[in-house]
């Protein structure tokens, strides 16, 4: 058997694991078996979703950390081995390291490639400076492509279905540079806010290997998508400063640099840390796993006393919400920041986990949420009554109702899990059932407004 888990690393990780446990006084053996069985679930899973053998040891040990006390303590004991294991393959294993070398130079390639991609139409006189309009509508296409194109590469998808998700971006390309926009109108920024959601879709399908119709695969894609905000969210910080210190050193020299900043270092770094994001996320999970629910947890109480504040002040003072254009975005990006938190507060409980403090305060964000949706969707109701329709107006109308219906039904599932009548999975499951909503309202926006609109 000795002979047999070491030949296995994955099996010789488990027993390590499980004689851990064992040598705990505080926990019964009966339970360790019980343990290890959802240990194993959660590494198969994994494993189907294109995770190495390691990676998903190590991603079902944290996930079980945050289950139980006595595995919490293994994992965190044991974590900087477990990381180092990841960064540089084991010696040994010489399929391992030659897989961690390939995926290097993909990544390495792919990054590369996203980040020139956004120069390649200055070879056609297309510049950056004088095409704003056309870059905005194009940006989520010179990366998310690329994205796409790691996932197939690294979940081996089959060829019938990337060949629907090249169809998609090549339809999306179309829609983007073909239909005849009039200048800086509407529909032209509409469609530049709303492609790249739609498109987030597509990598979604990518990302879960083609098991969209997974809940558990939708939940995991929703953790990337979180962990990737975070370091991309990191990254733009670090380059933020290395591109301050770089022009502070020309300037010292009597040399000016900002061109170099403004033309190459920022797009150029904008697009490449896409690439990268998501392959640190990938492959160092356990990291930003541990972040993530403890973000989640500092900004849920924060977001909650502000809409608090929000509601109390309008009541107070009678005053309503401006519908200008950019007070609606800033509104709506408020809202969707609401339901990330709750999507990640979602994916990061355990859904067998009792009831606590933390799901009043959601429940309570979400009632908040839910009032100012519906002051909001009045104000616009009330405008598109008095002025008629417009394609801002109506966006922001059909947004609206989307994150209405969502907000409505999970704060009616919350509530429905403190009284004890419903159980916390059903919030999960329609959370991630919801998901491909606004990716076909994004859709809609983008392909069917112009048309409705006649492009204006």
């Amino acid at each position: 058997m000795a002979t047999s888990h070491a030949a296995d690393p994955l099996e010789s990780q488990i027993e390590q694991w499980r004689n851990y446990l064992r040598h705990r006084r505080a926990i019964h053996p009966m339970d360790v078996e019980e343990l290890e069985d959802h240990l194993r679930g959660e590494i198969a899973g994994l494993m189907d979703a294109g995770l190495t053998p390691d990676e998903a040891f190590l991603v079902a040990v944290k996930r079980m950390g945050a289950q139980d006390a006595i595995a919490n303590e293994f994992a965190r004991e044991h974590s900087e081995r477990l990381w180092k294991q990841l960064v540089v393959a084991p010696e040994d294993e010489e399929g391992s390291a030659d897989d961690a070398r390939l995926e290097m130079a993909v990544v390495s390639g792919l990054t590369a490639a996203a980040a020139l991609s956004i120069k390649v139409p200055e070879l056609f006189g297309v510049m950056l400076t004088q095409n704003q309009y056309f870059y905005a509508r194009n940006v989520s296409l010179f990366v998310l492509p690329l994205l796409t194109g790691y996932f197939v590469w690294k979940r081996r998808i089959e060829m019938r279905t990337w060949r629907w998700l090249a169809l998609a971006f090549i339809a999306a390309a179309v829609v983007a540079n073909v239909y005849p926009f009039h200048a800086q109108r509407d529909t032209e920024e509409l469609l530049a806010i709303h492609l790249p959601i739609a498109l987030w879709v597509m990598v979604g399908l990518a990302y879960t290997g083609g098991r969209w119709r997974d809940l558990n695969a939708r939940m995991d894609f929703v953790r990337f998508s979180g962990e990737l905000f975070i370091y991309y969210s990191l990254i733009a910080l670090g380059g933020g400063v290395l591109v301050a210190f770089t022009l502070g050193m020309f300037q010292a020299i009597g040399i000016d640099a900002e061109w170099v900043a403004e033309r190459w270092l920022i797009p150029c770094g904008a697009l490449g840390a896409v690439i990268v994001g998501s392959w640190l996320v990938e492959a160092k999970q356990s990291v930003i796993e541990n972040m993530a629910p403890v973000l989640t947890r500092l900004f849920t109480p924060l977001f909650t006393a502000t809409l608090l504040v929000f509601l109390g002040t309008m009541a107070i003072t009678g005053r309503g919400i401006n519908i200008e254009r950019e007070v609606l975005i800033a509104f709506d990006l408020l809202l969707v920041l609401v339901l990330g938190l709750l999507l990640y507060s979602v994916s990061a409980r355990d859904p067998q986990a009792p009831r606590d403090l933390f799901d009043y305060l959601i429940t309570i964000l979400l009632v908040s949420a839910l009032i100012a949706d519906g002051v909001a969707l009045a104000a616009i109701a009330a405008r598109i009554t008095e002025f008629g329709s417009t394609p801002n107006r109506l966006a922001a109308l059909g947004m609206n109702v989307v994150l209405l219906v969502n907000l409505a039904w999970s704060a009616w599932l919350y509530l429905g899990f403190l009284r004890g009548s419903k159980p916390f999975a059903r919030i999960e499951r329609w959370q991630t059932a919801y998901l491909p909503v606004y990716g076909a309202w994004a859709a809609v926006v983008v392909v069917i407004f112009p048309l409705l609109f006649g492009f204006q």
